[in-house]
């Protein structure tokens, strides 16, 4: 009896996966049964990942070039990467003594990917995001050094995972990922009250919100490039 269960449970599985490819549902690294369809694995191995200047840049950079390697050796002749991220740091948990007793770290990064020639062509772009945090630890300077690193590393390799998954689709759908937030719809800014303009014509001096539309004087974020005027 307990055979007869397991035959029809394996049965049952067996229809299961012939009914999603029936629907068109097939693995975005496995074979293709489609004819012309592209070998995602085979093409990630042709992308060349272009510098990332700073530490978290490198690391984002090395989590990219390890997730389109794979296994296998690769050869970046196809494609180049370019990848523009940015790491930013807000205080939270603020204490009745203005100490914050936890770090969080926002990130995002912007991915273009351009053909080899002598004048590059733009195949795609689109944009990723993450979100870490650890606890602030004012009395050992070490741990609170490990801390930070330790986040802004896994930080680092959740934006490569995103942009690898990105660019696959791409290769399998040859359709270009959906634009992030912060590419699209008005800006806001808020005043600066304690900053005073430059000049006469420059007028009230204002901070752009940030991609959570909080203004980073409201918490202690450091600030994104350009977002004041």
């Amino acid at each position: 009896m307990r055979n007869l269960r397991l035959f029809c449970s394996a049965l049952a599985l067996s229809g299961m996966i012939f009914s999603l490819n029936g629907c068109g549902f097939q693995p975005l690294y496995g074979e293709q049964s489609q004819k012309g369809a592209a070998d995602v694995s085979a093409e990630l191995k042709r992308v060349y990942v272009a510098n990332i200047p700073e530490r978290t840049g490198q690391q984002l950079r090395l989590a990219l070039q390890q997730n389109m390697a794979g296994a296998g050796p690769e050869a970046p002749d196809g494609y180049t990467l370019y990848v523009s991220p940015y790491f930013g740091e807000e205080a939270i948990d603020i204490h009745a003594d203005n100490t914050s007793g936890r770090t969080r770290i926002n990130a995002h990064a912007h991915w273009q990917l351009m053909t080899v020639a002598e004048h590059p062509v733009l195949l795609a772009q689109g944009d990723a995001t993450s979100l870490d945090g650890y606890t602030t630890v004012y009395e050992q300077y070490f741990a609170q050094t490990m801390n930070n690193e330790t986040a802004l590393g896994r930080v680092a390799q959740a934006l490569g995972d995103q942009i690898t998954q990105q660019v696959a689709i791409w290769f399998r759908t040859q359709t270009k990922p959906a634009q992030g937030a912060s590419q699209q719809g008005p800006k806001t800014y808020y005043p600066l009250v304690n900053t005073m303009p430059n000049n006469s014509d420059q007028g009230d001096p204002q901070e752009e919100a940030g991609a959570d539309a909080i203004p980073n004087m409201a918490t202690g974020r450091s600030p994104t490039n350009g977002n004041s005027q």
